[in-house]
């Protein structure tokens, strides 16, 4: 565990973000165009939709499947909401930086679902490839959930209508480009894959070291004004909220019948925090939100806590709900 957790810390990506992260701090002049900030995020939300369609053209649907895929769905539309109201409980967030954050906490994260797969291999227990599906299906929801959420106090000073604020989520750059991505994915299957690997599938891996250098590069000019909001029970609640996730996931594992690798990941998808998705969708939808907030919580409190101690938390608790 201490191997794969040490692997994944050490990766280009994260290293990418914490060089990005120190060179804000220090005040370097590396800059990244605003549109080509945009254009790596419009990248990543097609990747990563694509992905997902990709593996659920290649998976069969059952009916423990699809409802799983339903419970996932469920899942990232409630967490947000949850993890929204404990943040405008319990810390001084304005209200569209707790969206904003609220929104990591009802994504995934990725690299830690790639380390839990690791890590369920490792104890021996097996897992179905759909969960990478899944994955993919739980991206959206967040958004939608913490764009309700941000637009509650923008309708009130702009009397927007309700029809108007759902259109407007809808219709969201993110929210479009996510799921159309998933559908396409989905539709055209392995060919379509053969197709546009060399595009999104290959390069995704130093596209994302470039967005996460861009974000890193947020985070830290961010940080140099905004730490103070970094406080004590903001940063507990980078470490409780994944608790809280995976507990109602083990719940779902648990009505479901799940085996004990599916419901480990399973649990883990909720317990994650997305630093890839959300903060590229978060850029396009909710610029105000400040990255040194959202960013470095998932990031920098939530994915290491995962890594070191949540995963092989989640690990035990599905054996033990499996029996």
């Amino acid at each position: 565990m201490f191997d794969v957790a040490l692997a994944t810390l050490l990766s280009p990506v994260v290293l990418f973000f914490v060089l990005g992260l120190l060179a804000g701090l220090a005040r370097s002049d590396i800059t990244i165009p605003e549109a080509v900030s945009k254009g790596l995020a419009i990248y990543l939300m097609m990747a990563i939709g694509l992905k997902g369609g990709f593996e659920m053209a290649a998976s069969g649907l059952t009916a423990t499947i699809v409802a799983v895929m339903i419970c996932g769905i469920l899942l990232s539309f409630l967490l947000p909401a949850i993890a929204f109201f404990l943040l405008r409980m319990t810390t001084r967030l304005p209200s569209v930086d707790a969206a904003a954050t609220a929104a990591h906490y009802g994504s995934i994260s990725i690299v830690t679902f790639v380390a839990a797969t690791q890590a369920v291999d490792l104890s021996g227990l097996p897992s179905a490839g759909y969960l990478v599906a899944v994955a993919a299906l739980m991206e959206t929801p967040a958004i939608v959930t913490a764009l309700l959420l941000a637009g509650r106090d923008k309708k009130k000073t702009q009397q927007s209508a309700p029809t108007g604020l759902i259109r407007e989520v809808a219709l969201n750059a993110s929210v479009v480009v996510l799921v159309g991505a998933l559908i396409i994915g989905w539709v055209t299957g392995a060919p379509g894959k053969a197709q546009v690997e060399g595009v999104f599938i290959t390069p995704l891996q130093g596209v994302l070291c470039l967005f996460l250098l861009d974000m890193g590069l947020s985070a830290g000019r961010g940080l140099r004004n905004g730490w103070r909001m970094l406080q004590p029970a903001t940063i507990g609640f980078g470490i409780y909220m994944p608790l809280v996730s995976a507990s109602l996931a083990a719940l779902v594992a648990f009505i479901l019948r799940l085996p004990p690798g599916d419901a480990a990941l399973l649990m883990t998808l909720a317990a994650s925090a997305s630093y890839i998705a959300v903060p590229a969708a978060m850029r396009l939808a909710l610029p105000s939100a400040k990255p040194s907030i959202y960013l470095t919580l998932s990031l920098g409190v939530t994915f290491p806590f995962n890594l070191t101690v949540g995963i092989p938390i989640y690990i035990l608790i599905a054996q033990y709900i499996a029996g």
